[in-house]
């Protein structure tokens, strides 16, 4: 018997990565998602309820890029309980190659430069075996990552 995937090991340990998080959406992904949304409003323009979002130092062309003169973004809506509206009972319902490209990054993190040299910090990586990398247990790899951050920073300039 093989072992339960991680996202669902986290989403009972914690909060999880589609829990409490705005997620950034550009014109490609909604493009991409709008075939699986069953014609509902997906996305909206909101103003980040966390200074985490802001990225204005951390990386000034995604600020430029993705924030409105209003201060707001285009993110997927949330339910009341702060879920991702796609987030259903075994997890994501979109299919993988529909997913906003932040979350099929998620957890690289990355600037207008490239992907950095960590992982974001949210994955419970105490979950892990010993013997297992983070990336090789969600299926992952820089390659792609690199891959996908150059489809993201290309389409915020479409935003």
């Amino acid at each position: 018997m093989s072992e339960e995937f991680l996202c669902a090991r986290c989403a009972r340990h914690q909060r999880t990565c589609c829990q409490d998080t705005e997620v950034f959406v550009t014109q490609g992904d909604i493009r991409r998602i709008e075939p699986h949304a069953d014609e509902i409003e997906f996305a909206e323009f909101r103003a980040p309820s966390d200074p985490i979002y802001d990225q204005s130092v951390e990386d000034p062309y995604w600020h430029h890029r993705v924030f409105q003169p209003d201060g707001t973004r285009r993110v997927l809506k949330q339910s009341a309980n702060g879920n991702c509206i796609f987030l259903g009972m075994q997890g994501c319902v979109l299919p993988e190659d529909a997913r906003p490209l932040v979350c099929r990054l998620y957890p690289f993190d990355y600037t207008f430069e490239g992907i950095l040299p960590r992982l974001a910090s949210g994955c419970p990586t105490e979950l892990l075996n010993p013997s297992q990398s983070l990336l090789t247990e969600l299926g992952m790899s820089e390659d792609n990552a690199k891959l996908l951050h150059a489809q993201l920073y290309q389409e915020i300039c479409e935003t």
